[in-house]
């Protein structure tokens, strides 16, 4: 029996939830790396297919640091309302609990939670035990991006829903204690899937691009498709409110950003990591999508670094690519978001790749087989902006194991590895929970 992608190979999910304790550590954990790193991904259940990669039940797998020791690792899936076999769509109209929520994983305000884009996000424990859907007392009524932005000022959390039905676009803001105290729609011309957003100290930077919601396709794996006549712009929109400001950009699509500033002459940066079309049906397609046969016929490439530069005193925007690797999982230092950063992380197949910004380098680290994303963990004192390592689970091609790797963030050097008791799958999004 021939499997589809995104149930082989690397990607291939695993059978049941599992616990090790005083796992082998190569090198020297940092005495001060305490805490838990966790990873959210697809892993459906045995004997299930979801039809698209972006649509298996949500798993975490969790290792554990304290005092230099890794003390355990567990898997465990999310128990969603979808994990138990409920419907998204049903006859009472769109259950927002019944989804994977298996993209994210962040905490904020002292609750741990992970997220999917087209859901309510799920409650976690530390040790992995699902908790329930939470909607904030009530108050959210649409999905949560599975990519909220924290402010490291006020520590207030901001985030979106989209949807397929109006409003297709809502702007959300958590206080820092973590009460949902603001909403407000955002206007665009349909529904389109939009998996990121940045955010700046005065602003909020919206990516309205060309993949869009076809109710043909419900019920086959990933409900959207490429749609050229969409066009694509990035909207600006003042955070303490006020109308969004629009600039047309070349057809793309992004599913990741790093980070966005004002520079000292007023301008929007953005950078992320671009698809032109041919590259996203090639992405799309392998991972169960509608195909799209005029591009994967003129593919070329994948994703690569780009940068965008508007001015809101000319209406001025500017867009130029960064580097020809291709690269995802875009990271830095979240103490600096919104703010002007010097470094970025991202990940090819094989390698983390770090940009500096202010000299336009890189430099590359093969790390031996197929990383996921580099999360940054500042070190206690930081005394510069890479002064810190970087997290990434890193899969043997072989698919025989995996390992939690801990490289330098300054150099790219080994510090640790933790040999983890099973192989992960490829997934997408990590973070460090620091006691």
């Amino acid at each position: 029996m021939n499997l589809p992608d995104y149930l082989s190979g690397l990607k291939a999910p695993v059978a049941d939830e599992t616990d090790a304790v005083d796992l082998p550590v190569t090198g020297v954990l940092p005495a001060d790396l305490t805490g838990r790193y966790f990873r959210n991904g697809p892993n459906p259940l045995p004997g299930r297919d979801p039809g698209h990669w972006f649509g298996g039940d949500g798993m975490l797998h969790g290792v554990r640091l304290r005092d230099g020791r890794a003390e355990w690792y567990r898997n465990r899936w999310v128990r969603t309302r979808k994990l138990e076999g409920a419907r998204f769509v049903g006859p009472e109209g769109v259950d927002l609990t019944a989804t994977p929520a298996n993209t994210s994983v962040i905490r904020h305000a002292g609750r741990i939670m992970a997220l999917v884009e087209v859901g309510l996000p799920y409650e976690m424990t530390p040790e992995l035990d699902t908790v329930g859907p939470c909607d904030f007392g009530g108050r959210l009524t649409t999905a949560m991006t599975a990519h909220p932005k924290e402010d490291p000022v006020t520590g207030e959390l901001h985030f979106f829903g989209y949807g397929f039905a109006p409003p297709y676009l809502t702007y959300h803001r958590l206080s820092a204690t973590g009460e949902l105290v603001e909403s407000r729609g955002v206007d665009v011309p349909g529904p389109t899937m939009i998996h990121d957003f940045a955010v700046t100290e005065r602003h909020v930077l919206w990516l309205d691009l060309p993949v869009v919601f076809d109710l043909e396709l419900l019920g086959s794996g990933m409900p959207y498709r490429w749609d050229e006549a969409y066009g694509a712009r990035l909207g600006v929109m003042p955070r303490g409110g006020g109308a969004t400001r629009w600039y047309d950009i070349d057809p793309c699509y992004v599913f990741h950003v790093g980070n966005a500033y004002e520079d000292a002459r007023g301008r929007i940066v953005l950078d992320a990591v671009r698809y032109a079309r041919g590259g996203f049906a090639a992405l799309w397609s392998g991972s169960g999508g509608s195909p799209d046969p005029a591009a994967s016929a003129a593919a070329s490439g994948g994703a690569y670094l780009h940068r965008w530069t508007l001015d809101p005193a000319t209406g001025a925007l500017n867009e130029e690519p960064l580097d020809d690797r291709n690269v995802e999982f875009p990271t830095f230092d979240e103490t600096r978001l919104g703010r002007s950063s010097r470094f970025l992380y991202t990940v090819t197949d094989a390698a983390v790749v770090k940009y500096d910004a202010r000299t336009g380098t890189s430099r590359v680290r093969d790390v031996g087989g197929v990383p996921g994303e580099a999360v940054y963990v500042p070190a206690p004192d930081a005394s510069a902006e890479d002064d810190g390592r970087l997290l990434s689970i890193v899969t043997d091609r072989s698919g025989d194991g995996s390992e939690l790797l801990v490289l330098d963030a300054a150099d790219l050097e080994f510090v640790a590895s933790v040999r983890l008791p099973r192989r992960v799958p490829m997934g997408f999004h990590g973070r460090w929970i620091e006691d």
